[in-house]
């Protein structure tokens, strides 16, 4: 069965720009009602979608944080050729790793990490997400269990050196955090079982914005912008947004 691939998008809202970034075995779908009711509110969104993300997990283990941040700065470099002088970030998860590290390399409105780490539970933990993705992935694509088990055995041969080089960019930008001076929001997802929690407090009393806040969303887990408060979050991402100088 052929599925339909998730793409980058770019949804023309008004003068005023946010970069959306998802998450580590995410796509661009991850934000995508996000970037819609910005958009109705006259914001342009622009989401990149990673190399070795939304397409087979087989292509996912060949590439690593270098080339996601390759993305993510050609999609800040996408919005400023546009004409967006002024450009705001928001991510999930590795997106908000993304998003506070945009924060201090570049010029950036305003910063909304969406349950970002800031320290990694184990790599272990990281590979089993890695393996429930490619299996998921591999169901959608209508394959027989008898297939996804084979498959899945010689998935699990390929080495994952993408896993080691992440831990090396969320210890990075967790000993850089102090260097954000740019306002933030900092949304964190009570349930959330993929990362430490405590990553939000981290970012929160880090962070040297005169302007920040930092709220906890009770019901909801990791992936908190498809989760049961999205609607919630979505308005106050966009209050946010409305608060900054532009």
């Amino acid at each position: 069965m052929k599925i339909t691939l998730p793409k980058p998008f770019t949804f023309e809202g008004g003068d005023k720009a946010v970069l959306l970034l998802h998450g580590f075995t995410g796509n661009s779908a991850d934000v995508r009602m996000l970037g819609r009711y910005l958009e109705k509110r006259g914001y342009t969104c622009h989401a990149p979608q990673y190399k070795g993300h939304g397409v087979p997990p087989e292509e996912l283990v060949h590439t690593g944080p270098d080339d996601w941040w390759k993305d993510v700065m050609e999609g800040y470099n996408f919005l400023k050729e546009k004409g967006f002088d002024d450009i705001a970030v928001a991510g999930l998860s590795l997106g908000g790793v993304f998003s506070l590290k945009l924060g201090y390399t570049v010029p950036v409105k305003g910063i909304v990490p969406m349950c970002a780490p800031m320290y990694i539970k184990s790599e272990e933990v990281m590979y089993n997400g890695v393996l429930e993705y490619a299996r998921e992935f591999k169901k959608r694509q209508g394959k027989t269990e008898e297939e996804i088990k084979n498959e899945m055995q010689e998935f699990k041969k390929a080495p994952m050196e993408t896993l080691k080089a992440l831990q090396e960019l969320i210890s990075d930008v967790r000993h850089n955090v102090d260097m954000v001076y740019a306002p933030t929001f900092v949304a964190q997802a009570r349930h959330d079982h993929m990362i430490n929690t405590d990553s939000a407090n981290i970012i929160y009393n880090e962070v040297e914005s005169t302007k920040k806040d930092i709220k906890w969303y009770e019901e909801s887990g990791h992936v908190i912008t498809l989760d049961k408060e999205r609607d919630v979050l979505h308005e106050d991402v966009y209050n946010f947004l409305e608060s900054l100088d532009w």
